[in-house]
């Protein structure tokens, strides 16, 4: 059997989520190592947090995939003191590669938008934006949900489905809302669109108090499940399809999900 590369994996990634999908002021891709260093397993996960990255070198990974750039602002230096540093340094020395699909995966077929969008039930799905390059897809989903629910009720009904997470909502409880428009992660730049939408409500994350208000005036709903609720959802679904397509090509490569991620907020 032929040994994989990390060149290997990110071509399959980027069948999955091209990375000229992704927005021009992301940074996705390989973060950090060779494409020429052999993977025998792989790790998925949000962040590349230090704990993350330990366990993954503790285990002898050869490739972490996360949703979150490890590097997201050019680096003016590699301090190993600096929490980055330390992670960079960490993944040289264990021959850790670290992968990145961001906002690529968010609009991509099958990815984030949809994951969330098809556990809430809503269908079928179109692009909340409009995508810049014809064949691909935008960022946001918007549809109807199978059945009416009040504002409220659907609130409840998504908290329930992400297992008791923390949910905000803003508008009339028993509004009625049919036609849902979802955006995972921080959704708030795209209330405009949102509220030209046509949608009864918007899913997302991070919302602010003016997001709140400017709903309210315009009669809609907002429901703010956090940004670690709404991409969490990555992990096992892109551990799962990873897992499907190496068995399915007889790959000699285990992946598997981080344990250690849980949301940074506490409520209290």
């Amino acid at each position: 059997m032929v040994n994989k590369t990390v060149a290997d994996i990110i071509e399959l990634m980027d069948a999955i989520a091209p990375q000229d999908m992704a927005e021009q002021w992301d940074n996705v891709g390989l973060q950090v190592g060779r494409t020429d260093w052999p993977v025998r397993s792989v790790m998925i996960a949000l962040d590349p947090a230090p704990e993350v990255v330990k366990a993954a070198c503790d285990k002898q990974i050869g490739l972490l995939i996360t949703h979150h750039p490890l590097i997201f602002q050019p680096l003016k230096n590699v301090d190993f003191i600096t929490p980055v540093g330390r992670i960079i340094q960490l993944s040289g020395r264990h021959r850790l590669a670290v992968f990145t699909a961001h906002t690529n995966f968010d609009s991509a077929a099958g990815g984030l938008n949809d994951i969330l969008s098809r556990k809430i039930g809503i269908e079928p799905l179109q692009d909340l934006v409009v995508p810049a390059m014809p064949g691909r897809h935008g960022i946001g989903r918007i549809g109807d949900l199978p059945e009416p629910y009040t504002l409220s009720g659907l609130a409840q009904h998504i908290r329930d489905l992400l297992a008791g997470v923390r949910v905000k909502f803003t508008g009339t409880p028993d509004l009625p809302v049919r036609r849902v428009a979802v955006c995972t992660g921080s959704g708030g730049g795209l209330m405009d669109v949102f509220l030209a939408s046509g949608a009864d409500v918007f899913i997302t994350g991070d919302l602010r108090y003016h997001d709140a208000r400017s709903a309210e005036w315009a009669n809609v709903g907002l429901i703010d499940i956090g940004h670690f609720a709404s991409e969490y959802l990555m992990v096992n679904a892109l551990t799962e399809k990873l897992d499907a397509i190496f068995r399915k090509r007889n790959w000699d490569v285990t992946v598997e999900a981080s344990d250690l991620e849980k949301d940074p907020f506490v409520t209290v």
